[in-house]
């Protein structure tokens, strides 16, 4: 039985070679897109369960590809380029990709990776109401977290804050994508802002506020949930 469908989306031969047996050994059946238009046609006929996307493609860049997805599919899609730019990667996420692997990448970790992002958007479609990270909980319907079952008092902003990040599992989120959704765009440059809000919820939810292992930084990035 197949785990799913997988559109890879690469000009290399080389990469569909590769990725198609490994795809298949993993349960998951490939297709395949040459370029940027060729995976916008499949996404919109086929519907795979994730995009597999390569940003150095022969019509488009793939940036655009991940931005006109957006305006209609919320496919996961997770970046496998050679481009190691912290811009790029920045961009690729704030365009709405679920994550960004680098070329050359262990077959491992993007299995790994994409049984993550497979997993994350199945738990945005049934809203859970109740997030758990270790121990904290975090009740949605009721604004209300605990640790150890003890209540954590949060301002609205801590919990808006606390809770996107945990709606977001442990894909990162961008300084940019969580000042806009948290605060609005007016705020989206205020990283500074988010730094203060990010501390204030460590003090309060880690066990180890100097060391956190709920609230990750992705350094020049974001941030992403661990637990």
């Amino acid at each position: 039985m197949s785990a799913g469908t997988v559109l890879v989306v690469d000009d290399e031969p080389a990469i569909h070679r590769f990725m198609a047996p490994a795809l298949a050994a993993n349960g998951y059946e490939a297709l395949r897109a040459d370029d940027g238009m060729q995976a916008l046609a499949q996404v919109a006929n086929r519907r795979p369960d994730a995009v597999i996307l390569d940003l150095g493609l022969p019509d488009m860049d793939g940036k655009e590809v991940i931005r006109r997805l957006r305006e209609w599919s919320a496919v996961p899609i997770l970046v496998l380029s050679a481009r190691d730019r912290e811009a790029e990667k920045i961009e690729a996420l704030d365009l709405g990709a679920d994550d960004f692997i680098n070329k050359p990448f262990s077959m491992g970790e993007l299995m790994a990776r994409l049984r993550a992002a497979l997993r994350h958007r199945m738990q945005e479609k049934g809203e859970t109401p109740v997030l758990r990270l270790g121990a904290v909980e975090i009740d949605i319907p009721r604004h209300r977290v605990t640790r150890e079952g003890a209540e954590v008092k949060l301002t609205p902003k801590e919990f808006d804050l606390l809770a996107f990040l945990a709606r977001h599992g442990g894909k990162v989120a961008t300084h940019r994508h969580i000042l806009r959704a948290v605060w609005g765009p007016a705020h989206e440059h205020d990283t500074q802002y988010l730094r203060v809000y990010v501390g204030q919820l460590r003090a309060k939810i880690e066990d180890d506020p100097t060391n956190p292992a709920l609230i990750v930084t992705e350094p020049g990035v974001g941030y992403r949930m661990g637990g």
